[in-house]
């Protein structure tokens, strides 16, 4: 029994090692993927199609892409158990689309990305809020610099903070408070459900301003806001699939190469060059998250150990 288990041991290791890197990977394809729509939305920013257009279309797109997974997997997306919390996270995931689109559009792509990376943080004080989580003072410490991190990157010493910069911290707001309902479902309620709620209720958001303020997009146009449907689905499922595959504390952290992406896109696209406060709070803010992250693992792994 003892020299199986020796055996065994390092098959095991030797798994999760791979399913990590394969995860990391996912990743890391996300993260291209989630710069490629940043940068096509800012694009589409700089033509006459608003926000509330483009998020319109990208439910038609989007649902349009999904159809056929729903005839395959046998699924009608609308029937539900959790209708409640479908539709609240629908909501709030409409509103951080729309906010977040408009950030982009208004903002340096790379110092909308950091402050994106403030999602864990509130993530936190929504657990703790809505359930009933304790969290210790170390993990309280953390989040403050997190959100420290913020005001760097807002630099409200410098005068009125920006409307785009306080819709850019909303989005990672809705995000967050999203994350946490997905804890109400059950394992076994259908993402394709998820997805269905999400783009139905955020085109309805934005059908009616959309159609007042519609603009006929050239040919141009068309093919950068089919790119942010697609785009955004395919980075949905790649996120997905990595913390899937690898051990979340793993996987995390190589969500932050979207700052790099970022920051490397905005130069090349838009001649952005960020700033040191810019830089200076991901720091504050990706160390704060990898320290949660770091902390939450430890505790996970004791809480498995018999």
């Amino acid at each position: 029994m003892i020299e199986s288990t020796t055996h065994t041991a390092p098959l095991e290791a030797a798994r999760l090692r791979h399913s990590n890197l394969v995860g990391a990977a996912y990743a890391m394809a996300a993260a291209v993927g989630f710069t490629v729509v940043s940068v096509l939305v800012k694009k589409l920013g700089n033509s006459e199609i608003g926000v509330f257009q483009m998020v319109a279309l990208r439910t038609v797109i989007g649902l349009t892409l999904l159809a056929p997974l729903f005839v395959r997997a046998g699924v009608v997306p609308w029937r539900t158990q959790h209708l409640k919390i479908h539709l609240t996270r629908a909501v709030l995931g409409g509103i951080a689309v729309l906010t977040g689109y408009y950030a982009f559009m208004k903002l340096p792509l790379a110092e909308v990305t950091a402050i994106s990376f403030t999602v864990p943080l509130f993530v936190t004080v929504a657990a703790v809020l809505f359930l009933g989580e304790v969290v210790r003072w170390r993990r309280w410490t953390a989040t403050a610099c997190g959100f420290a991190g913020v005001l760097v990157v807002a630099r409200p010493f410098e005068g009125a903070v920006e409307l785009a910069t306080v819709l850019a911290v909303a989005m990672a707001l809705c995000i967050a408070f999203s994350v946490v309902l997905l804890k109400r479902f059950p394992a076994k309620e259908s993402q394709l459900t998820m997805l269905f709620f999400f783009l139905v209720v955020s085109g309805l958001m934005a059908v009616v301003p959309a159609i007042t303020q519609w603009q006929n997009p050239s040919m141009e146009e068309w093919l950068l806001l089919a790119g942010v449907g697609v785009m955004g689905l395919i980075s949905q499922a790649l996120i997905i699939r990595a913390f899937r595959v690898g051990e979340a504390s793993f996987v995390a952290p190589f969500d932050y190469v979207r700052l790099l992406f970022a920051g490397t896109a905005g130069v090349i696209f838009f001649a952005e060059t960020p700033d040191v406060w810019t830089y200076a709070g991901a720091v504050l803010i990706i160390g704060s998250t990898l320290y949660i992250a770091r902390r939450e693992a430890r505790f996970t792994q004791s809480a498995e150990k018999p």
